[in-house]
């Protein structure tokens, strides 16, 4: 997940139009059920020696929700659904990098409700679905860091996903945006055959209690927030990066 903004932004709300030049995430009607239920019942539990989860009450059932993981292994985006999809009831639409969606991985992706964002040259295509499935109040999987760090800390969180957040809240009044952080912690750093696993859902950032009309000062604000509710949710009693608050606080 990357930036949409550059640094110059001024304190006024973006409104994105939904209707042009869209990025499209689809869904199998197939292909979705299988996965799930292959991979809750057969390839999750089979794999892990033990997977515990706390904080599902704090998944709304309703509304439009973006959940943002820390990003630890590639197992992530097998567990986020594992610990979530059954009490939202609908499927997740994750943001990925545009390698992800090549190849026969990306058939899978973009079947899975995948859809890219490229890093290098972020599009405000990418943005604009974001909103426009939020408006639908979709669930969206953003993993806020961007890349998998093993080392236990929470790093720089990419100022996107507050951005987007924002931008869905100001285009529709009362929509009731909320980013929900969720920590995965593995018993070890490369995860194998027995590994441990937990997954802690944390308490909801509600987008709409941040806004005051500056949008750069409200991403900061929401960006670092977030950071410090991801740092509780790791149990290895890390802090957060000096380097990353330094760049959020720069940005």
């Amino acid at each position: 997940m990357m930036e949409f903004y550059s640094s110059s932004d001024t304190c006024q709300h973006t409104s994105v139009s939904p209707q042009v030049d869209s990025t499209t995430s689809k869904v199998s009607p197939w292909l979705s059920p299988l996965a799930y239920i292959l991979g809750r019942h057969c390839l999750l539990p089979l794999f892990f020696g033990q997977i515990r989860i706390t904080g599902q009450k704090n998944i709304p059932t309703t509304g439009p929700v973006i959940l943002a993981p820390t990003h630890r292994a590639r197992w992530d985006a097998l567990l986020v659904p594992y610990a979530t999809a059954c009490l939202r009831k609908q499927d997740l639409r994750f943001m990925v990098t545009i390698d992800e969606c090549q190849g026969l991985q990306g058939w899978f992706v973009r079947r899975l409700g995948g859809f890219p964002v490229n890093s290098k040259h972020p599009s405000i295509r990418t943005l604009r679905h974001g909103v426009e499935l939020l408006q639908q109040h979709k669930t969206l999987v953003i993993f806020p860091e961007g890349n998998i760090f093993r080392d236990g800390q929470v790093h720089q969180l990419k100022p996107g996903i507050a951005r987007l957040a924002l931008s869905a809240e100001s285009s529709h009044s009362g929509l009731g945006v909320k980013i929900i952080p969720i920590g995965i912690n593995y018993s070890q750093p490369y995860p194998n055959w027995g590994t441990d696993v937990s997954i802690d859902i944390g308490s909801p950032i509600k987008v709409a209690d941040y806004m005051n009309g500056c949008i750069k000062q409200e991403a900061k604000n929401i960006t670092t927030d977030l950071a410090k509710a991801l740092q509780q949710l790791s149990h290895q009693e890390t802090k957060v990066t000096n380097h990353a608050f330094a760049e959020i606080t720069n940005s």
